[in-house]
């Protein structure tokens, strides 16, 4: 009994037959892994990128003081950020900070700190100080990116998951009539 054990065994090591198959199934997920981490780190770039180009084309009516001339709103400024952001994101979801200074080593640079309540909803209070003719103006529109798959990719900087996309403008204002 033991011979025949045993002479099956060297016949099943000599068997190369199902080689490949055994190394892709252990290559597999880790490949499979890899790629789906290359996709989501692409569409968090894309989305920042997106919110990027939204902040400062909505920044352009503080530059031009044609937001402050019409008076304009912070809600109706996060509508506007949000329709420059060609649907991409939910404008429930947007946050948007807007903070003005006499001169650029004033304006606040400082990364915004998230709170959360204990249902995972943003607590802050932002700003919405759009300048007169001559100040410096800091725009600073967040948005919380939702990221799938696991933690370990290293894709989440939030507590509730999300990455957080920040796009950040800073620019004088025009001189308007006030």
């Amino acid at each position: 009994m033991l011979t025949s054990l045993s002479r099956r065994l060297r016949v099943f090591q000599k068997d190369e037959r199902a080689a490949a198959t055994v190394e892709f199934s252990l290559v597999a997920l880790p490949l499979l892994g890899m790629i789906l981490a290359a996709l989501q780190l692409s569409m968090v770039f894309f989305a920042d990128q997106m919110l990027q180009s939204a902040a400062t084309n909505a920044g352009r009516e503080l530059m031009t003081g044609q937001a402050q001339s019409g008076g304009m709103t912070a809600a109706q400024f996060e509508t506007l950020v949000c329709n420059r952001a060609a649907g991409f994101f939910n404008c429930s979801n947007l946050m948007v900070d807007v903070e003005s200074a006499g001169s650029f080593s004033a304006v606040n640079t400082a990364p915004p700190t998230i709170t959360y309540d204990s249902n995972g909803k943003v607590t802050n209070q932002w700003s919405w100080s759009p300048g007169a003719a001559g100040q410096v103006v800091i725009v600073k529109v967040m948005y919380n990116w939702p990221v799938f798959g696991p933690t370990v990719l290293g894709l989440s900087n939030q507590p509730n998951g999300g990455h957080l996309l920040l796009a950040v403008t800073v620019f004088k204002d025009e001189p308007f009539p006030s």
